[in-house]
């Protein structure tokens, strides 16, 4: 894939990507604010939404610097035996599975230090991050791995645009996983 390193060129890639992200961002909001009062409710839930949704990205945007240097370094391949590729899922799946009970519990700690007391109880809190964060962890491999496959079906650098897309998407997806968990668990 040859590929054009000039500001116009990486500005007309992203440029399209970057509008039509915008527009789910605004869904993220929208859902964000219909859970208003639930959060209020609970302090503990109000914690978990920025941490919840930054390490979804984080976790997505870790696995597709990954699959971008294999992809410049020509070791991409999209086959579901390839050994990379199922490795590079397997590690962000599983740091999720181990990330999200500590973010629950930090979560449950700050909102019982600031409100005085916590609403939900610890384990609550916890179950609800963990559940979030494995469903967003398989999502976010899911989306990390289209992302990239359309990168390259498309011939656009997946450095300039898979990042953006991952984090922006997992950012909706965090809001609406973690509220539909919520309303599972709580």
């Amino acid at each position: 894939m040859p590929t054009e390193w000039t500001v116009r060129a990486i500005s007309r890639a992203m440029l399209p990507v970057l509008l039509v992200l915008t527009l789910v961002e605004l869904g993220s909001g929208l859902v964000l604010g219909s859970f208003e009062s639930k959060l209020l409710r609970y302090p503990s839930l109000l914690v978990l939404v920025p941490v919840t949704i930054g390490t979804a990205g984080n976790l997505g945007s870790i696995l597709a610097a990954r699959l971008s240097t294999s992809f410049h370094l020509g070791t991409l391949s999209f086959s579901p035996a390839d050994d990379e590729l199922a490795g590079n899922a397997i590690a962000t799946f599983a740091l999720a599975v181990t990330m999200f009970p500590v973010i629950g519990f930090g979560a449950w700690v700050l909102a019982a230090l600031v409100s005085g007391g916590a609403t939900l109880a610890a384990q609550t809190v916890i179950l609800v991050a963990l559940t979030s964060g494995t469903i967003l962890a398989v999502l976010a491999v899911a989306v990390t791995l289209t992302a990239t496959y359309a990168a390259y079906q498309f011939g656009l650098d997946p450095d300039d645009v898979v990042i953006p897309v991952v984090t922006n998407v997992c950012d909706v997806l965090g809001v609406v996983v973690l509220f539909g968990v919520v309303q599972v668990l709580v």
